[in-house]
């Protein structure tokens, strides 16, 4: 793996326990009690961070509307939808426990099961981000992990993929908090993608991250310049085609679909860009660093 890849990943652990908390209303797909969301919801507590879960009942029929753990009051379920559950977190769930303060930021996920281009529209989890995002004005990441078979919150012992995906997906929401406020352009969402876990993709520092599409790239339409070319690569080619690679893509949160407005993408890449490598078609990747010019411009390298 490239050191600098290697370097960046630890420079984010580090980080994890430097940068400010913040509130943070956490949704899923799953229910509230899946591994992979409380995994996720570890990993933000140890960094420190304020996380209120809200996410869809799971097994709690006939038990009423909404209901908490009897021990923390900060794991809600909300028998309705994703998008339902999410909002009595921003609305009532969060501000009861923040002295009516709301959160400043949404995650939802991870899911279980890949969402990756056409399918985003239909996605649960995709669907209470873009509610935080565009109904409530909440910057808002959604994230989702290959196919698995699903575990219970209290599954023992923990699966190794389970705490790797929640600490990558902590990784990548850390790095939007340390970016600073406004953590993204309005309206506007991510998308990510993370790649099947195991041979060789086995620790947070095995991961690497490729800003990319929630669709193909249209030939006629140019996104911001990066890795020295104007077209983002399709989230589904990254995840697929290249090991341990983790797919970025910004979408609209107005009808979850990409976010073609360039500016708003360069806002985004220049708050992701320490960790984000090239990708190549073939499947290949390289990292990019920063040179800079004599004029004291910045410009990136791709060193492939």
């Amino acid at each position: 793996m490239p050191k600098v890849i290697a370097g960046a990943l630890l420079a984010l652990e580090v980080l994890f326990i430097t940068s400010r908390a913040v509130r943070i209303v956490q949704g899923n797909d799953d229910g509230w009690a899946e591994l992979y969301t409380r995994s996720f919801n570890d990993a933000l507590r140890s960094s420190g961070h304020d996380v209120v879960l809200s996410a869809p009942a799971e097994n709690q029929s006939g038990t009423g509307a909404t209901g908490r753990n009897s021990t923390r009051p900060d794991l809600n379920w909300v028998n309705s939808y994703p998008a339902t559950a999410i909002k009595y977190g921003i609305e009532k769930f969060g501000p009861d426990l923040w002295g009516g303060k709301s959160p400043e930021l949404a995650v939802s996920g991870p899911n279980v099961g890949p969402n990756l281009g056409s399918p985003v529209r239909q996605s649960g989890t995709v669907g209470a981000a873009v509610y935080a995002a565009h109904k409530a004005h909440i910057p808002a990441l959604a994230f989702s992990a290959p196919d698995a078979p699903r575990a219970p919150w209290n599954t023992r012992p923990v699966p190794n993929r389970s705490v790797v995906y929640g600490d990558v997906a902590a990784a990548v929401t850390q790095e939007i908090i340390k970016s600073g406020k406004p953590y993204l352009p309005e309206d506007t969402f991510l998308n990510i993608n993370l790649p099947k876990y195991g041979n060789g993709c086995n620790a947070t520092s095995d991961f690497v991250f490729v800003l990319s599409r929630i669709s193909k790239a249209n030939s006629s339409r140019e996104d911001v310049e990066w890795c020295k070319t104007k077209q983002l690569p399709w989230e589904k080619h990254v995840v697929h085609r290249s090991k341990c690679s983790v797919s970025i893509s910004i979408g609209d949160a107005s009808d979850k679909s990409p976010m073609n407005d360039v500016a708003k993408q360069k806002t985004v890449l220049d708050k992701l860009r320490k960790i984000l490598t090239c990708f190549h078609e073939d499947g290949s990747y390289g990292t990019v660093t920063q040179h800079k010019s004599p004029d004291g411009q910045q410009h990136q390298l791709s060193n492939l």
